[in-house]
């Protein structure tokens, strides 16, 4: 027996940002946790058809702040570990295309449900622990971002549904949004849980890979990553499109060289907060981070002082710590890349350093933020990614606001965010206008992070991505196919047209 209904989606609200201030309930069952996780050796397998598997070695997960203690360990796949995800992938294909839509979006709406409360602390204090992000970055992150993309997707995919075609009374006209044909290849990064569908290694990335991207039941690749590694697998599919059974859907999210730029009417405090926030948030490892400023001479000279001084004084430790503002990146490899973007900053004539600068490797991979100032437009550490705690400054001489604004836009080849800061009006239109492709989210008198789900779609072009925007209904089209159905209520039975008629015939009649 089946039983019909015409179901609605709820419309969604954003979670709520908890503030673990010293008056929030909520602190302390997180701190709790946060110390059970601690002294834990968690477990993480693989999970493949529903069996935990441990794959062919194991690995150790450690915190980046304290990296002599093993959070957890994790199971590292083998070959046949690759081809049985595929398998399961394709096998769990056919039993989620035939569950109804209400069904699967109880099961994200459940979880969201779920994840708001008796799982909030867990993933909150394994994100700390495991990214080293402050007990604010894991919330917004962990929590809420994730919550937000369960509740909106299954809002938007109901919506989806809804926008069908016009009818005409002679047939009833249908769209229908199938599953793509064949597998979904997810890679996440480290840097934030929201993100992460698989927990895909570095090791393993290339065999993953290999083997993935020859499959002839490829149906799309969701890439959160690396330019470099998402052109090569582009490259790849492309060498590879007659083994496909259908042409892959390549969603990908890339680097970022995230500017804002200050025109000479901003409001200098507001400008001053936004570059900290936004270079020196969870270490400046963001996609979205302010990585360089664009700022008038005269106002970069009134407000260096107490922006040097605000830098230096950022409470940076161990993220238990509630009292930190920074942790420590992720690894030794990212802190050996940053220190050394440092040593060639100090080594240039044309470039300063004037805040931070210092790096401790003894107990957890630290890097102070660091402000480097440069009067070179073309500098390299203003057109590279870096993904780290350094922002660099360049002060363009007063009333070339016009010019530094193309400056910026082909400086570097990255577009995903950027902003401007002033009290102008014509100033903003300016920029907005002339910066048009050069961030895909633009931020008005406020730091180039910190998007939310439904209220700032995500995603940059140029070398940032493919602009798909996470967090809205654009990208949920990218993983189903359309099919349109036309039923017609009279069939013709004649297949001769009216025109067709011989005019003495027309005429006799």
């Amino acid at each position: 027996m089946t039983a019909d209904g015409h179901f609605q989606v709820p419309q969604p609200t954003n979670e709520p940002v908890r503030s673990y201030s010293p008056s929030d309930p909520h602190r302390k069952s997180l701190k709790s946790r946060l110390a059970e996780l601690t002294d834990a050796r968690t477990e993480v397998p693989m999970q493949i058809g529903g069996e935990r598997r441990w794959g062919a070695s194991r690995g150790d997960i450690r915190a980046p702040h304290r990296h002599e203690l093993a959070i957890a360990e994790y199971a590292v796949g083998g070959a046949k570990d690759i081809d049985d995800a595929i398998s399961a992938a394709l096998a769990a294909r056919k039993m989620w295309a035939a569950t109804s839509f209400q069904e699967r979006a109880a099961v994200l709406l459940r979880a969201a449900a779920l994840l708001a409360g008796p799982w909030r602390d867990s993933i909150n204090a394994a994100t700390m622990l495991g990214q080293s992000k402050t007990v604010h970055q894991a919330e917004i992150d962990a929590a809420c971002e994730t919550i937000d993309f369960w509740r909106y997707n299954a809002y938007f995919g109901d919506q989806l549904l809804r926008n069908q075609p016009s009818n005409d009374g002679t047939a009833w006209n249908r769209l229908e949004y199938r599953p793509l044909e064949g597998f979904i290849f997810a890679v996440s990064p480290f840097n934030f849980t929201s993100i992460a569908g698989n927990l895909p290694t570095a090791p393993m990335l290339t065999e993953i890979s290999e083997k993935v991207l020859h499959h002839r039941e490829l149906a799309g690749i969701h890439f959160t990553g690396s330019t470099e590694v998402f052109q090569n697998m582009w490259r790849e599919v492309g060498q590879n499109i007659d083994r496909y059974r259908t042409y892959p859907r390549l969603v990908g999210e890339t680097g970022g060289k995230d500017f804002v730029m200050a025109h000479e009417s901003a409001d200098a405090d507001a400008l001053r907060t936004a570059l900290i926030r936004g270079a020196f948030e969870y270490q400046g490892q963001k996609c979205s981070a302010a990585s360089r400023a664009y700022i008038p001479q005269s106002m970069w000279k009134a407000m260096k002082h107490d922006l040097v001084d605000l830098v230096d004084a950022i409470p940076q430790g161990d993220v238990a710590d509630f009292r930190n503002f920074m942790g420590a990146v992720i690894d030794g490899r990212a802190y050996a890349n940053h220190m050394n973007a440092i040593e060639y900053a100090r080594k240039q004539e044309s470039a300063k350093v004037i805040a931070g600068g210092k790096g401790d490797d003894k107990v957890g991979w630290f890097i102070r933020p660091t402000v480097i100032e440069t009067t070179d437009p073309d500098f390299k550490l203003l057109r590279e990614e870096l993904f780290g705690p350094i922002l660099t400054v360049y002060p363009y001489a007063d009333g070339k606001f016009d010019e530094t604004l193309d400056l910026c836009d082909r400086t570097s080849p990255y577009g995903l965010t950027g902003a401007v800061f002033a009290r102008d009006r014509q100033a903003i239109r300016k920029a907005s206008e002339k910066l048009v492709n050069a961030a895909g989210n633009f931020y008005i008198n406020d730091k180039p992070t910190g998007a939310v789900v439904g209220l700032q779609p995500f995603g940059g072009a140029r070398a940032s991505g493919t602009n798909d925007k996470a967090g809205s209904f654009l990208n949920l089209i990218r993983w189903v196919s359309p099919r349109v159905i036309k039923e017609t209520y009279a069939p013709a039975t004649d297949h001769r047209y009216p025109f067709m008629e011989d005019d003495h015939e027309r005429g006799a009649l």
